[in-house]
């Protein structure tokens, strides 16, 4: 079909207009509230930090971030919500380690949440603390192995729940140094921590977030932290990987929107996303809670999804962990 030299030129201008449009249309972005959805309760580590971050974004782009807490289902229900919100970057997901987990911890869900959600910026990663009750005779983490392997069934781990990043950074723990312990979930990080001081369970992988006070208290006694290198907030305690070479275990948290949300406006987020997290005022609330920052691009964002639902599924599969 060949078209009138009229209608084409109308047809060619049109096309090469919206760029433009959609540029314009992003520079105006937010023009209304934004919602931002996380799947965990009000005060818990993720609502803390979507709170702090949604206040620098509402600050900046002149329209209210709100923080919108829809728990339960290991956030599912969160990510759900989003992935069938209008794609138009109105409504926002924070995105968390669950995220990576659920995809092969759940056999049936409704949504594919790397084909259904758009990265749009990390935020923060939160390491974990390999942590015992004073009274286990151990300050090591070669002395807690080769404990674990004198005393068979002997000691109880302690964690947030099944699927949890604190559970399967213990299973990891386990495969790794070949040992056995017996996995003792709660329900919250909160129960877990007051049984691990009472001595009911023997060791915990847990948030920092929620065992540092406890740690510098003395009620609590740290063998290593989970992430690759140190943490700046416990500079004298050794990481896992430096007796186990290959482990790294940690939170983090980050901005997701729904499949389709214009890239003008994934990026416009990720700069101001990116802003915030230099902003000395955050960096020092960051580090307060005892994590660091997690900025970059929505690529790089996209690789670590990537990435930690790929290493996660081994895990879970090698040790049949399957949701409570």
């Amino acid at each position: 079909m060949k078209l009138p030299r009229r209608k084409f030129l109308q047809l060619a201008a049109g096309a090469a207009a919206l760029p433009a449009v959609s540029r314009a249309w992003a520079q105006a972005y937010p023009t209304r509230p934004v919602r931002v959805i996380v799947g965990g309760p009000p005060g818990g580590v993720a609502d803390i930090h979507a709170r702090l971050i949604g206040q620098w974004l509402s600050e900046r782009l002149g329209q209210p971030f709100i923080i919108e807490n829809r728990p339960g289902a290991g956030s599912n229900i969160a990510t759900e919500m989003v992935t069938h919100a209008p794609a138009d970057g109105h409504t926002l997901l924070l995105v968390a380690i669950n995220n990576a987990i659920n995809a092969t911890l759940y056999d049936k869900l409704s949504f594919n949440f790397i084909r259904d959600i758009v990265p749009v910026a990390g935020l923060i990663r939160s390491p974990n603390v390999m942590e015992v009750n004073p009274a286990v005779p151990v300050k090591t983490v070669p002395e807690f192995i080769a404990y674990a392997k004198a005393n068979p069934g002997k000691l109880n781990m302690a964690s947030p729940g099944n699927g949890s990043v604190a559970h399967i950074a213990g299973e990891m723990f386990k495969r790794l140094a070949g040992i056995e312990m017996t996995h003792v979930p709660y329900r919250g990080a909160a129960p877990a921590v007051t049984d691990l001081i009472g001595g009911q369970v023997q060791v915990a992988f847990d948030p920092m977030s929620s065992s540092i006070v406890h740690i510098k208290a003395g009620k609590l006694r740290a063998l290593a932290v989970t992430t690759a290198s140190r943490s700046d907030a416990l500079p004298d305690i050794p990481t896992v990987g430096d007796f186990l070479p290959g482990f790294e275990a940690s939170g983090w948290f980050g901005i997701g929107a729904p499949k389709g949300t214009p890239a003008e406006v994934v990026d416009k987020l990720n700069r101001e996303i990116n802003a915030g997290l230099a902003d000395a005022k955050i960096k020092a609330r960051i580090a307060d809670l005892g994590n660091t920052v997690l900025a970059g691009s929505p690529a790089d964002f996209s690789r670590l999804i990537t990435d930690e639902t790929e290493k996660w599924g081994k895990v879970i599969r090698a040790a049949n962990i399957k949701p409570e």
